[in-house]
């Protein structure tokens, strides 16, 4: 993996742990500034939220980073 798409990963890491779900079960990976989120994701205990909307959130902060071309989400909301 390139160091770019090794700091660009980093970046998204951080951004999706700003938010209230559990990404244990999310792979993340950037290449050639195409974002690729596949996995599954829950809510936090005790967080009642629309994680549909969270995921959401999430495409539109990503798709106005820098060097980011597109975002891919395969993830299932458990």
């Amino acid at each position: 993996m390139p160091s770019g798409d090794a700091e660009t990963t980093r970046m998204i890491k951080r951004e999706i742990s700003r938010r209230f779900i559990n990404a244990a079960g999310l792979d993340v990976k950037s290449t050639h500034g195409v974002v690729y989120l596949r996995g599954y994701i829950q809510a936090l205990r005790g967080h009642d939220m629309d994680l549909k909307h969270e995921l959401e959130v999430i495409h539109r902060i990503l798709r106005t980073k820098p060097g980011i071309r597109d975002v891919i989400i395969d993830v299932d909301i458990r």
